[in-house]
Formats: structure tokens, sequence, C-alpha cells
């Protein structure tokens, strides 16, 4: 964050807005996005065949496949292309995938000089920096590094400052060497298995240089960048640079397919011309490379990634690393939210589990992937590998004291808040006696030493008297129903008739334990809308311990969820959800935790609790029973919405209830709170929290409106230590005073 937070905050949120712009000029954006994972999907599924159909697709053009087993293979067979060359300089156009197998490495210590013809990658090479972003790999450093870097390195004539005094001192530093080389480097976008055409998406004209200037041409590609054929392209045209950078189209889209038949230009002898029949003399290579691809394909957790188009739209929409950059939150090679599946398939699990807790299952990604790639699951599951990868000699003792079905080795602080439903329990069975004993001096500091919760967070505060309970002292289902049954007489419906709406408010763990008043006002908002309404209790979703990669316990509470479920279901009662990621649980992850037909079953008949006063007012019911600006008050609101809610598309419900009850809504931008659930508490995450939360505040304090109001539990307690305002749910806002 101190020194490069600020330029990659900039730039991703740049690129971000580029995006969020350009898909909305684009009508068939979702159509495109399902066409893409189709092909992906199989591609990856037909893979075999399809190197093979490559294989032989290249060769009869008189070009050379080589199928690498692993880096070093495909090194070894780069330096023998080199050496029979006998080439002193090999220029390149940007590559992850040569990044992976560090090439340049294996290169100069053969001696062969190694240039990098992209700028950004250029810079980083005077720099001696790893790639902090797939797309933008110079992302963090500011237009004023550079020039510094420049001057202090080059020593120019005349100091170099602007943008485009650097470009054109690079430009022409960089057409010198490229002049002078032998062989050419590149990676590929997408190579087709039909005709061997090589797709090449560039900001630079560099590319077409690397592959076409010198006669020899060497192209590094994973095997999963093969696509069927030409035709399969062009959702990705659309797509590739709307999610990476914002545009509609990058500058350079170059098809390419080698040997290419542009003659051979001769540096040496300007004057004279040149020779058509030198196209002859090109050679090709075409490295593919596993490294651990193959066994992706097998894994049916990892198995995803290999989809990955390498865009980087998951990165520029994920908060933390607006924050923190590619060094922070990436691996060896890979950056960003897909960085998970890519280091642990390329790499091993040691180096995912380095950055893999910066990934907090937002789900911001998910809409961003241009794939539709599950990022969030992908993180889940190799945090649950890394869980299980660390036994102790105790273990057997700590899986029978704990009240999870996860190993004795998941770490102690993932453990703690996987458990979260137990805390709550005995934290209302307790309170207030369990606020006070949890908040002082020698607590804070023994959760701080021994669970790694920060002391300067402030802990919930448990209520003694849950949501359950309330509802049950209050007369319960019965007198629900007769409230529901006035409210519908009232507005004209005679008796009441038959009920008309019947739903089970689903009582998650914060509402229930926490922040009851948000769920004392969406009863009493449902009943008012002549909705019957039963909280009865349940058991947790398992978000808490799925965030943690805790998938067995985050399944067994799923199940639980189930069984629970289940009689209310049977009585076609809906199941209205306050917590956005306990909906998107409901919805999502259920797919994944339970039987197809048990997920689909909840998932279609769950809903967010102002989706359903949405749908509710749209079919006719009063909102003259509810709450809207009294009298000469401020009517402004400031509306920051839960990322798992956007997610899910359902802001713009909140949004028109508030409009229709003659609220002023401004909606922050922000993509997250940077809360996240547990990961605010954690103490070596605190300050990126904080960082992330100062922003959206600023947001909400510039909107100057009379109610901050926060759909999520994490908002609420982010901008509540945070902000100056003391937000509530929507919810509350608009319940019958």
């Amino acid at each position: 964050m101190a020194t490069e937070g600020d330029a990659v905050q900039t730039n991703t949120e740049g690129f971000n807005r580029g995006r969020y712009e350009s898909v909305s000029r684009l009508g068939e954006y979702e159509e495109l996005k399902t066409e893409a994972r189709a092909i992906k999907e199989d591609a990856i599924e037909r893979l075999p065949e399809l190197v093979e159909e490559l294989r032989e697709t290249v060769e009869a053009r008189g070009g050379h496949v080589y199928l690498a087993e692993d880096a070093a293979d495909a090194n070894r067979y780069v330096e023998e292309v080199v050496a029979d060359r006998d080439a002193e300089r090999v220029i390149k156009s940007k590559s992850m995938t040569s990044e992976e197998i560090e090439v340049n490495d294996a290169l100069e210590a053969r001696d062969v000089d190694v240039v990098e013809t992209d700028l950004g990658e250029w810079v980083l090479q005077v720099a001696d920096e790893a790639p902090s972003h797939l797309v933008a790999p110079a992302i963090h450093k500011s237009r004023e590094g550079i020039a510094e870097l420049f001057n202090e390195v080059f020593e120019p004539e005349e100091p170099l400052s602007s943008a485009q005094e650097l470009t054109m001192f690079a430009r022409d530093r960089l057409g010198e060497l490229i002049a002078d080389a032998e062989v050419g480097m590149t990676g590929a976008n997408f190579i087709t298995a039909d005709s061997g055409t090589m797709m090449l998406v560039t900001s630079e004209g560099n590319a077409r240089k690397t592959a076409v200037v010198p006669d020899t041409h060497v192209a590094v590609a994973g095997v999963e960048k093969i696509v069927p054929s030409v035709e399969d392209l062009d959702p990705f045209v659309e797509l590739i640079g709307r999610s990476g950078t914002g545009q509609d189209i990058t500058s350079y889209v170059s098809m390419l397919t080698p040997p290419v038949e542009s003659p051979v230009v001769d540096f040496d002898r300007p004057d004279e011309p040149i020779d058509p029949d030198s196209a002859d003399d090109r050679e090709f290579h075409l490295v593919l490379i596993d490294n651990g691809r193959m066994a992706m394909r097998d894994d049916p957790e990892l198995k995803e990634t290999l989809y990955c188009i390498r865009c980087s739209a998951c990165a520029n929409t994920c908060a933390n690393f607006q924050h923190v950059g590619g060094h922070a939150f990436g691996g060896e090679t890979y950056t960003g939210g897909i960085a998970t599946g890519w280091e642990a398939g390329v790499h091993g699990q040691d180096s995912a589990a380095e950055f893999n807790d910066l990934c907090t299952g937002c789900s911001r990604c998910v809409d961003a992937c241009p794939v539709k790639i599950d990022i969030p699951w992908i993180n889940v599951a190799v945090r649950d590998r890394i869980n299980r990868g660390k036994d102790g000699e105790l273990d057997w003792l700590v899986e029978g004291l704990t009240p999870d079905a996860d190993p004795g080795g998941v770490d102690i602080q993932k453990r703690l808040f996987g458990n979260f439903e137990t805390l709550a329990k005995l934290g209302s069975a307790t309170a207030p006696v369990s606020n006070w004993m949890a908040d002082i001096g020698p607590s804070r500091a023994i959760m701080e030493r021994v669970f790694g919760v920060d002391s300067r967070r402030d802990l919930p505060e448990f209520q003694r008297e849950t949501l359950v309970d309330w509802f049950e002292k209050r007369g319960g289902e019965a007198a629900s129903t007769e409230r529901a049954r006035q409210a519908r007489a009232a507005r004209g419906d005679g008796n009441g008739g038959d009920l008309e709406r019947r739903v089970v408010l689903y009582p998650d763990l914060y509402t229930n334990h926490v922040l009851v008043d948000r769920g004392k006002a969406a009863v009493r908002v449902l009943e008012a809308l002549g909705v019957d309404v039963h909280v009865p209790p349940m058991p947790s979703s398992g978000r808490a311990p799925l965030s943690q990669g805790m998938i067995a316990t985050a399944r067994s509470k799923a199940e639980a969820v189930a069984d629970a479920a289940a009689p209310h279901l049977l009585e076609d009662r809906d199941i209205v959800v306050i917590e956005p990621s306990d909906l998107a649980m409901f919805q999502g992850e259920y797919e994944r935790l339970l039987p197809e037909k048990t997920a689909t079953a909840i998932g279609e008949n769950s809903y967010e609790i102002l989706e359903y006063v949405f749908g509710l007012l749209e079919n006719g019911a009063d909102d003259g029973v509810l709450s809207g600006p009294a009298g000469d008050t401020d009517a402004s609101v400031a509306y920051h919405s839960h990322c798992q809610q956007r997610t899910l598309g359902l802001e713009a419900h909140t949004v028109a209830v508030l409009d229709r009850l003659g609220y002023r809504v401004t909606t922050s931008d922000a993509e997250c709170c940077g809360m996240a659930g547990s990961f605010g508490y954690k103490r070596e995450y605190y300050d990126l929290a904080v960082d992330i939360g100062d922003d959206l505040c600023r947001q909400l304090e510039a909107a100057d409106a009379s109610q901050v109001l926060t759909s999520g539990t994490s908002c609420t307690e982010q901008v509540g230590s945070l902000g100056d305002d003391d937000p509530i749910h929507p919810i509350e806002l608009i319940a019958p005073r």
C-alpha cells in the first residue's frame, strides 16, 4: 500500500470503469460470455485431440511443434533453437507463459541478450522487477517513477519527464535492438487447431515486429490456449479488450498463421530491395507447454482455471488487488483472483498459499470474468487443501474437541472464525456479560496474540434476546398470520381472504444474534404488506466456515439448512433472506455442496428482503403502509449495497423501493467495503481492510445525506467503525414506525 498502492488503484479503477462503460454498449454481452465459455469447455474437454490436430496443421505448413512437459523441458528446447541459429539476441513480446517458465533467465545464463519489447515489460526489465498484473505488467509504476528510472539508468542528454518523451525514447532504443535480433519470441492469446493461426492481442505494435522482423519465430503457449477453429475466435475478440482494459477493442489484434509469408528484412543492406523469396527462409517453432495443465484438466476443482483468457478483469474488479497490486496479491507468476488456480496448478500449493487469503470471496470477479469462471470457489477449494496439508501430532484431540467437521490441521484463526455459529450462540446465551468479557483489555490481548483478532477492531455485541426468541414471544406464526390478515383487510381485501404470501424469514447468524433490529423491521414490513411470516430456528448457512476453506463443515451446515427448509418448501413458503452473503450461499455455493435437486429447490425459492418487497409492491401491495420521508425531513440517503448482492443483480431493487417511497438515493461505486466478514478482524489484514473502507466512507460522506444505508453485516460494521454516520439496513428505514 505504501509503495505501489496509489498507482495500482488509479489504474485498475480506470480499467474497471472502462469495462463497465464498454460492456454497457454491448447488447449481447452475456450471450458472448456464454458462447466463450462453451468454446473453452469444449476445447479443454477435447484438448489431447486438439493438440495433435494443431501439431499436424503446423507441421504441414513447415513449422515445428514441441510439447514440453514442464518449464525445464520448454527452456531446453528454446535454448537449442537459439543455439542452432547462433543467436546473440532474442527479442520478446509480452507473455505470462514465458514468465512462468522463466525463459529469460535460462537464455541469459547462456549469454544470450534477451530484450522485452513491450513497453511495460521493458520498464520492468530495466528495473529488474517482476510483473504485477496480467495485462499491464508495470501498472504499479507511475510516470514519475519511470522517468526517474530511465534518467538514472540511461543518462539521456536531456532528462525525460513527459509520457511522450518516455515513450519515444523507448521506441527509438527498442527499434535498434529489434533490428539486430536473430530470434523473436511471442506468446499467444489463442491458437486455432484447424489452421494453426495465432491471435495476438496487444496495445503496441511490438508483437508483430517480434514475430516477423527476425527470420526465426518461437511462440510459447500453454496447451489451454488452443481452440478448435478460427471462427471460435469471434467472441474472444469482442470480450478480451473490454474485460481487461475497458476498450471496445485493443489497439492491435493480430492474426498470424506461421511461418508467415513476409519477406525477411536485411537491415545491414537497407538500400537493396527486399527479396520476396526470402520468406522461404523463415523458421517457426511452437512450444506447447503442459507444466501441470493436463493434471489441472483432470482436477475438478482446478479445471475451470484453464478456461482463463488472461484478461485480468478479476484483478481489476477486486478491492484488495486495487490497494496492494500483484506483487502482494500474486504468486511466482500469476496475479489476482485467478492466480490461486494457476499457481496451485503450475507452481504448487505452497505458492498459492502465500496470497490465497487475500481473496475474501466477495464475488465481484464472478460477473467480471468473460468466461464465467467461479473464481471464489477455486480460491476456497485451494484454501481447503492448504488447511488439510497441515498435520499435527494432536490432530486427533483437536478433531474431538472442535464443533466442526474439518481435520485438526486447520489454522487456529480460521477455526475460530469458521465456528462463529458456536460463538454466536454462546455470546447471546451469556449476554451482556459475554460482550463485557470479550472487550476488556486482557481478553483482547489474548485474542490478538492467540487468534490474530486485531485489538483495534470493535467486536460484535451479542443480544440476549435473539430474533427467533422475540418472534416467539410476540405470538409466533399464529400472531404473524393474524397481523398479515388484518393488513390485507385494511387495504380493502375483505376479511383478509386467502393467504397471498407465506414466507420463512431466514434467521442468519448476525440478524439472529447481533443485528436483531433489522430482523424485527423485516418482520414488520412483510406483515404490513400482508405476508404471513414465520421465523423458525434454523442452522447457519455455512458461509463462515466456507470463507475459511472449511468445506466439510460448510457442507454439513448446508445439509442441516436443507433439512430444516424442506418442510417449509413443501408448504410452498418462500425463503426471505436479509444477509446477502447467505442468499449467495443458497443460490450459488449450495450447487457445489448439496445434491442438484435440493440446491435448486432452495435457490429458486430464496429471495433477498428488498427484492421481495419490490416484488410485492409491483404486484399490487400498498406502499402507503411503509415509511417514506416524514414531513419536511431531508429525504436524501446514501446507500452502499453488499458486494454479493450486486453480483446477484439485486442492488436495483433496493434503489427502486427507496425511490418509490420518495427517498433521494446516492449509491456508492466501491466494489467492496473491505471488511469482508472475518477478513477485517484479522490482524494481518486490518490495515488493508481499513484502507479500502476509508475510500467507501469518503464517498458516503461526500453524498452529504441524512442517512447512510448498508445492506450487509460487514458493510454496517465497517462504515459504522470508520465513518461519521451510524448506518442502518434499508429495511429499517422503510419499516412502519
